[in-house]
């Protein structure tokens, strides 16, 4: 199956699978070319195209990011705290995904054990994900640079700060973003590709409070590098849905902490799975903002905001280690709980492996017939 996507001036961002003329869907591995596009849509041949290709192959699926990533899939797995160690991250690499450590809960000298575990656990491609705004943050540069790790997902700070630094050591570099604006500053600083994060997803997010729905199409026009989607993606589906927007891959968070690899408490991964609509809300927005699973913790918050306390005084309540003490060490009442919305989808813990081939398995489905249930 080939999919093409077409930037095209003054005209939405436009993505079309096209299938209704083929007898067999078994058989769809065609290229429609540009050329049909145009002229299915009247598009002036003054306007200029800019075009992403996607094709299904024999074992996968070949694209700018997995070309870019040396992947199978174009299924990142995010690298998120007390969660995202070296045995989720080698799973899900294993199976043909971008598995990702999460550097934000770990010291450097812990992180620099679950990068050579990794190295031993699996031969495909991995990488590291660093939050910008932790402190030590030279100290976890210069184990991803001694350690050789071939690619890196920044976030929650600059991308100037380390992009060129860490490109001069031949990684490829990847940046989180909330909005468009962003974007292009992440590739003004160089950055490989970037990932746009809508606002249902767990953990830190951005004040602009946009979804995945909006974001996408926003920043599509905005940049020339690789697009990924993040927030509320935990199916084919959605995962089709993003790439139809002008994604070329997806990063996946919550639902890869429903598996047995991820180090996050099995009671946190129960409550996840217990978790339905409304469970989880953006909070403290006038600090960096943050969607939690609610509990005592999350209402204490919403008390103190609904009161007008100040950040200190937020800060304050927070305290330290509130994350570790709910997300890995298992309170479910007093510590912080970071989830995304799609967590009311998610009903079984699985294996890794698993949910990657579920999700490029229901992503085929999807492609071949989009509006069959």
């Amino acid at each position: 199956m080939h999919l093409q996507i077409a930037t095209i001036s003054n005209i939405p961002r436009l993505t079309r699978t096209f299938s209704k003329s083929l007898p067999n869907p078994a058989t769809f591995h065609q290229n429609f070319h540009i050329n049909h596009i145009i002229k299915l849509l009247h598009i002036p041949p003054s306007h200029s195209i800019l075009l992403y290709e996607g094709a299904f192959t024999d074992d996968g699926f070949d694209n700018r990011i997995t070309r870019l990533f040396g992947t199978r899939y174009p299924i990142i797995q995010a690298g998120m705290i007390w969660a995202s160690g070296w045995k989720l991250a080698s799973a899900v690499s294993s199976a043909g995904g971008l598995g990702l450590i999460g550097a934000g809960s770990m010291y450097p000298a812990i992180l620099r054990e679950h990068i050579r575990h990794c190295k031993e656990a699996t031969d495909k491609p991995f990488g590291v994900n660093l939050p910008l705004l932790y402190p030590d943050i030279d100290q976890h540069v210069q184990v991803i640079l001694e350690e050789g790790v071939p690619i890196v997902f920044t976030s929650a700070g600059n991308p100037k700060t380390w992009t060129a630094r860490l490109k001069e050591a031949g990684i490829k570099v990847v940046h989180v973003v909330s909005s468009a604006k962003f974007a292009k500053k992440s590739e003004d600083a160089g950055v490989d590709a970037v990932v746009a994060e809508g606002f249902e997803a767990g953990g830190h997010n951005g004040r602009e409070e946009t979804t995945t729905m909006c974001l996408i199409p926003a920043v599509r026009p905005a940049i020339t590098i690789p697009l990924i989607a993040a927030g509320g993606i935990a199916s084919g589906r959605a995962m089709l849905a993003a790439m139809a927007l002008g994604a070329e891959g997806v990063q996946v968070g919550s639902r890869f902490v429903c598996t047995p690899e991820a180090s996050s408490h099995i009671a946190f991964k129960e409550a996840i799975v217990q978790a339905g609509e409304g469970d989880t809300m953006l909070s403290m927005k006038s600090l960096t903002p943050v969607r939690l699973l609610k509990n005592h913790f999350f209402q204490q918050v919403r008390e103190a905001e609904e009161r007008g306390a100040t950040p200190v005084e937020l800060e304050d309540l927070l305290g330290r280690a509130r994350a570790k003490r709910g997300m890995f060490e298992g309170d479910m009442q007093e510590g912080e709980l970071e989830i995304g919305q799609v967590s009311a989808h998610i009903r079984e813990i699985k294996p890794a492996a698993e949910i990657v081939a579920e999700l490029w398995d229901d992503f085929g489905k999807a492609a071949r017939q989009p509006f069959a249930w």
